[in-house]
């Protein structure tokens, strides 16, 4: 063993760290080793400082030697008296004050050497704050015055900044309140949905039967064009309307009839007669009015799809044409029945040139009102056709589906059942009713006014149907009236024809040309006339020799058949023989 050669172990501590935590699952935690500034604090922490140096305890007192001689357990029982008890030396709190001075003495050397030469330390002079002046006591009683507004008015300041908060959060909240209140009140009126984070109004018939396939959306939105540090105005709204662009504006169907024009190239878009925009109701917010105008201008356009639809589709003697924004029907010959969109929207140039190529109001009204009731009443029966089946146990459906199952109808019998006419054809019968009618009173009255000897007068009737009037024509002879009776014509104005009807019952039908109606006129106050002379010459104890109501006899007349009569004085001396004829022009 002792031959062996010497093999050098190295014993060194592992380096793993240090395990702070194992959980529950396994896992252990490990501290970080420190780091050498770490390692040196934690040294640091070991050296006690309150001890005296070792040099100084190491040293035994003058007086120790003199004991070294000892026996060794008294020396054990000295050391523990050395340990516990005050040093024994006299001189020993002067040798430490000593060189305690040294070494301060030692330092200041060092110290001043180093300043002297300047080149690792400088000393520089400490500057003094100078003293504040006196100042008398008015000034100071200023400057605490000061002070003191300055603190009042700083929280001044910030109980105003406050209140400003304070007042704004309170007109926006009130705002909100009011867009709240504002938007309960729309929807009380029109049909609103929320999509997202928009709120989304309906302005479309279709709830009401509409086929129309325009959407007819549009968005609400919160107004916040307005400044709140500024008056609100009174007419200030919190809530708005945004809706589409091809509804903006005005628009109405203009329905006229003119004579026909010579080339159907010569018809250009008719442009938008001057009509103000609906005014607002009072006490109506400007949404309700902007909204009612942009339902309406959808409602014209569907009104207008509708006539086109129609137009095409229906086969006539005479085709209609849709040219542009217009659809043009002939009635009668040499005229023709316009149906025109006239749609106006809020731009300047658009309302300058409708203004520039404005044409003379010949708008019918009424024909305009009849399109509105037309469309709705086409609206309901959409909407009722598709009612609950009775009884219940009959397929749920169309009207037609279910008449066609226990009836056992057939397509023909359906369709009879069902109305055949349509929107355009309707307003097509309501126009030359009311120019037939217009016509007419046009005649009677030219007449009334042209010939003075028999009077013509015209009593119409104020309830009417959209496809017939009726008048009440009296042929008078002024002064006479005793001795002759008046003629009374009643005159049933349907859409093609007059139907006529005397006193005794007799009907005569008329067509729609107006010299039938000028030529049965002049007629009848011809006979007037005659029957007026007969009935004066029996009063008179005249005889009547004879009387015709259409003369063969003379020229030819251009308008009607003269009338003749002859009458004899009492002495048959004398006889006067009278020729009646009444011209449009001139009487005769």
């Amino acid at each position: 063993m002792s031959g062996a050669p010497a093999v050098r172990i190295s014993i060194e501590s592992a380096s793993e760290k240090q395990v702070q935590e194992v959980g529950l699952d396994g896992s252990e935690t490990y501290l970080q080793p420190l780091s050498m500034s770490q390692n040196l604090a934690r040294l640091a922490q070991r050296i006690d400082f309150s001890q005296g140096s070792g040099s100084e305890e190491d040293e035994p007192p003058p007086g120790a030697q003199a004991r070294d001689w000892a026996a060794p357990g008294d020396a054990e029982d000295e050391e523990g008296l050395v340990k516990f008890q005050p040093s024994l030396w006299p001189w020993d709190s002067v040798r430490n004050n000593l060189r305690g001075a040294l070494t301060e003495m030692c330092v200041l050397y060092d110290v001043l050497s180093i300043v002297k030469d300047k080149k690792f330390m400088t000393l520089d002079p400490v500057v003094q704050d100078p003293l504040p002046p006196k100042q008398n006591p008015q000034t100071l009683q200023l400057i605490s015055k000061k002070k003191s507004l300055a603190g009042a008015a700083q929280i001044l300041l910030k109980g105003a900044e406050r209140l400003s908060k304070s007042v704004a959060e309170n007109q926006e909240n009130k705002r909100q309140r009011d867009f709240n209140s504002e938007l309960l009140r729309l929807r009380q009126h029109w049909k609103l949905r929320k999509v997202g984070d928009k709120i989304l109004g309906d302005l479309s018939y279709r709830s009401a039967g509409s086929l129309f396939p325009h959407h007819g959306t549009f968005e609400v939105i919160k107004n916040t064009d307005i400044d709140l540090d500024k008056k609100i105005p009174e007419d200030y709204c919190p809530l708005d309307v945004q809706i589409p662009s091809d509804l903006e504006g005005s628009a109405y169907i203009k329905v006229s009839i003119q004579k026909q024009a010579p080339d159907i190239g010569d018809l250009g878009t008719v442009n938008l007669f001057k009509r103000p925009l609906p005014k607002s109701k009072p006490g109506a917010p400007h949404w309700q009015t902007k909204l009612e105008a942009a339902q309406n201008v959808l409602l014209c356009k569907e009104i207008f799809a509708q006539l086109s639809r129609e137009a095409v589709q229906i086969k006539s003697q005479i085709p209609h044409i849709v040219v542009k924004n217009q659809i043009i029907s002939q009635p009668f010959p040499g005229l023709q029945l316009s149906i025109s969109l006239c749609h106006s929207s809020n731009d300047k140039k658009s309302q300058k040139a409708a203004s520039e190529k404005q044409s003379p109001e010949d708008h019918l009204y009424v024909l305009e009102h009849n399109l509105h009731q037309l469309i709705r009443e086409f609206h309901k029966q959409t909407l009722s056709s598709t009612m609950m089946p009775h009884p219940a146990s009959a397929p749920f459906g169309h009207k037609r589906m279910r008449m066609a199952g226990p009836q056992a109808f057939d397509k023909n019998d359906i369709s009879s059942l069902q109305p055949n006419e349509g929107l355009l054809e309707k307003i097509i019968k309501q126009a030359k009713h009311i120019f037939l009618r217009r016509r007419t009173a046009r005649t009677i009255d030219s007449l009334a006014s042209r010939i003075e000897d028999p009077q013509i007068q015209a009593h119409w009737s104020n309830i009417n149907d959209v496809y017939e009037s009726s008048v009440k024509v009296l042929i008078t002879s002024q002064g006479y009236e005793q001795i002759c009776k008046s003629i009374q014509l009643q005159l049933n104005i349907g859409v093609e024809q007059i139907r006529v009807v005397h006193r005794d019952g007799r009907v005569i039908t008329l067509s729609h040309q107006e010299q039938e109606l000028q030529d049965f006129l002049l007629s009848q106050m011809s006979q007037h006339q005659v029957h007026a002379v007969q009935q004066l010459a029996k009063v008179m104890g005249w005889h009547v020799l004879s009387f015709s109501n259409h003369v063969g006899l003379g020229p030819v007349e251009s308008i009607g058949n003269a009338s003749a009569i002859t009458v004899a004085s009492p002495s048959g001396d004398y006889a006067i023989s009278g020729r009646i004829l009444y011209d449009y022009n001139r009487n005769v």
